[in-house]
Parts: structure tokens; C-alpha cells; sequence
């Protein structure tokens, strides 16, 4: 049955009203932050991320409290369920673990097929990408930056500045994060600074 503004059921009555929804979230686009009541935020600190970095005796040398990144993620609809979105930004502090930058756990997506985008929105630092195969890479992030991670790739993200790095994420509800596979096996190269700047150096 079609149905159009000429439909009698269709006419307002005298004490009819249309709700009007507000935003869920609020997003500040100069700094990532989000703001809600269902925004969910997680802090990781040094003490958190024993494996991650290759310098294991330089990271138990730091404040075990000091805050390496701290996450904020929307989540519409429930963990798992397909068709669906999630919104998150992502702030890594400045800071050196021996030569290595401050960095994210890193992961596969749990669904191996599915793919995420991230844009940076302050601070600078690089996106380290892997492949099935350990082919390893990695793009440079700064303001305005839109970076396309594809399926089957492992992804983690290094501040290589002075200042905080912000960026935001936007992933299907139904990806999921396998860590696991990364604290076990790690990335095949590392982002340290070599010379003064940031270079992928090859696991030996």
C-alpha cells in the first residue's frame, strides 16, 4: 500500500506532536573529545602496556602510573551487532619508551574482514599498518588527515611529537579487537626514532 500527505490517517489532530531528538554525543572537532552520557573512556599507563614496547627494562624505568593514551568510544548499538557503527577518539601522550614513541597495544579487527577509518585531528605522529603476510608501513598523521585501514590489516598508531596527538576512529560494530595476536607475535618492525626522526626498524 502506498501512502502519501493526502492519507486522512495522516493529519495531525489538535494535540498531536512530533518529538524532536537530540544528538546523542557531542564531538568538539578541535580537540576529538566527546561529550554524553554514553561515552565510555578508558586510560592505558605504562603499567598497562608490559609486551608493547621492545625496550622492557626502559618502560619499567617510568612512573608505572604515567598515562601513555586514553581512548573515548560511542557505541550505538551492542558489541557484536552487524550493520552497526562505532565512534571513538583516541589521545596519546608525547613520550619515549628507550627510543620508541609512545604507541597504542595495536590489533587486528577480531572480524578479519572489516575495515576503519581514522582522521587526525591534533598533534602529529604515524599510523603503523601490517598485513597477514607482516608486511609493515606506515602513513604520517597531522591535522586534517584521513588514513583508510583496510581489512585484514593489524593497526596501531605512535605520537612522534611533542604534544598530544588526537584522532578519531569510526569502525563497524561487529569488528571486534584481537590484541591477542599482536602481545603474542608483535609487529614485524618498530617506529623508533633513529637520527632524530621516526624510522620503521625491522624486528630481528
Amino acid at each position: 500500500m502506498s501512502i502519501n500527505s493526502s492519507d486522512s490517517n495522516l493529519k495531525p489532530s489538535g494535540n498531536c506532536t512530533v518529538p524532536m531528538r537530540t544528538a546523542q554525543i557531542m564531538v568538539d572537532f578541535r580537540t576529538g573529545e566527546l561529550s554524553g552520557e554514553r561515552v565510555q573512556r578508558i586510560t592505558r599507563r605504562i603499567k598497562d602496556l608490559k609486551g608493547s614496547f621492545g625496550d622492557e627494562k626502559a618502560r619499567q624505568s617510568l612512573d608505572p602510573e604515567m598515562v601513555v593514551y586514553r581512548v573515548e568510544t560511542f557505541s550505538p548499538v551492542s558489541v557484536g551487532e552487524e550493520g552497526g557503527l562505532f565512534w571513538g577518539a583516541t589521545f596519546i601522550e608525547p613520550g619515549m619508551v628507550g627510543n620508541e614513541y609512545f604507541m597504542t597495544k595495536g590489533h587486528f579487527h577480531a572480524e578479519r574482514r572489516r575495515a576503519e577509518f581514522y582522521m587526525a585531528v591534533a598533534g602529529g605522529g604515524a599510523l603503523i599498518l601490517m598485513d597477514e603476510s607482516r608486511r609493515t608501513s606506515f602513513e604520517v598523521m597531522h591535522p586534517g588527515s584521513l588514513h583508510y585501514i583496510p581489512a585484514h590489516t593489524a593497526h596501531r598508531v605512535a605520537n612522534t611529537t611533542g604534544s598530544v596527538l588526537a584522532f578519531m576512529a569510526c569502525w563497524p560494530s561487529d569488528a571486534g579487537h584481537d590484541y591477542e595476536s599482536i602481545a603474542a607475535e608483535g609487529f614485524a618492525a618498530r617506529l623508533l626514532k633513529v637520527s632524530g626522526a621516526p624510522a620503521l626498524v625491522a624486528e630481528p
